[in-house]
């Protein structure tokens, strides 16, 4: 989606943004607002933030940079990806948003990086890689989400089929990735517990993306499942951030109550995750709440 904005507004936003004195939930806000609006001016005003001290609010600008699919983001995004002095967290979502994009112009770097000893970044690379191989066809495929995902479904249909796949770290995690989203768009009360029992195996990432699904789905069926693995202080912080937000994406009073216990835990990521999934719980429970509301902000 693109909304028509003035150059003033679009900068406007962008400074809401960069601001380090507001809470992250605020600039989450602007973010989406940027992202919704497209084009040159406010994908420069996401890419200036690259340089913030947060983890969190740095992924999201990768991520929502390669959900835009705006070639005009790349080199930015080839920068991050380079950048070892990023978080490993903040590098993978690079990776993945070159993969989303779409443009075959970005395999050489993905190459260079498929076999990084950053297990993550390594990992994303491969996916992205092989996302990019795929017939147009296949790799555009839309779903109910609106999201651009590192794999397409799988056209398997059978629960105990890819229920297999999922589970079988023998398997290539492409394929892996392509039964989990297939079980996402199945939908089905059985398909979102194969998916919620799968948060407790396999690496970071695919544990990571799991949650992702799992906020997708919006179901109450998980919020135990993804509990467990927030309060687990043993698991990698992008899998307890993406759980947060899962949770906040559920929104139920449960959810709610979980989040508002790690307001304060030691890992900043996730602290901060709880803060803008808390933000969340409130607009998926009013319907009145335009979540990506800066420009409306800004203007009135």
């Amino acid at each position: 989606m693109v909304v028509n904005a003035s150059e003033e507004s679009i900068n406007r936003i962008g400074i809401v943004l960069a601001d380090t004195t507001l809470p992250m939930k605020e600039r989450f806000r602007a973010l989406f607002t940027l992202k919704n609006m497209g084009g040159n001016l406010a994908i420069e005003n996401i890419a200036k933030c690259f340089i913030d001290d947060s983890c969190l609010l740095k992924h999201e600008l990768a991520y929502c940079l390669g959900q835009m699919r705006d070639e005009y983001a790349i080199p930015y995004l080839v920068q991050v990806l380079k950048d070892e002095k990023q978080e490993p967290m903040v590098r993978h979502e690079a990776a993945e948003a070159l993969g989303a994009i779409g443009k075959e112009d970005v395999i050489p770097i993905l190459e260079e990086y498929k076999n990084d000893p950053v297990i993550e970044l390594a990992e994303t690379c491969q996916l992205a890689l092989g996302r990019l191989v795929l017939p147009k066809s296949e790799a555009n495929v839309e779903n109910i989400y609106g999201s651009v995902d590192p794999a397409p479904p799988s056209q398997i249909k059978s629960l105990e089929e890819l229920e297999k796949i999922l589970n079988d770290e023998n398997e290539t995690l492409f394929n892996r990735y392509k039964a989990m989203f297939s079980l996402r768009d199945i939908a089905s009360p059985e398909s979102i517990i194969i998916l919620s029992k799968a948060l407790s195996r396999g690496s970071a990432l695919f544990k990571h993306e799991i949650a992702f699904v799992l906020g997708q789905l919006q179901s109450p069926l998980s919020v135990q499942y993804l509990k467990e693995s927030l309060i687990d202080e043993t698991q990698n912080d992008m899998v307890r951030h993406e759980c947060a937000e899962a949770l906040g994406a559920i929104a139920t009073v449960e959810c709610y109550d979980i989040l508002k216990q790690y307001l304060s835990d030691q890992k900043v990521v996730v602290k901060e995750s709880c803060e803008v999934a808390l933000d969340m719980c409130e607009y998926e429970n009013c319907p009145d709440f335009q979540y990506a509301d800066t420009l409306e902000k800004i203007t009135s």
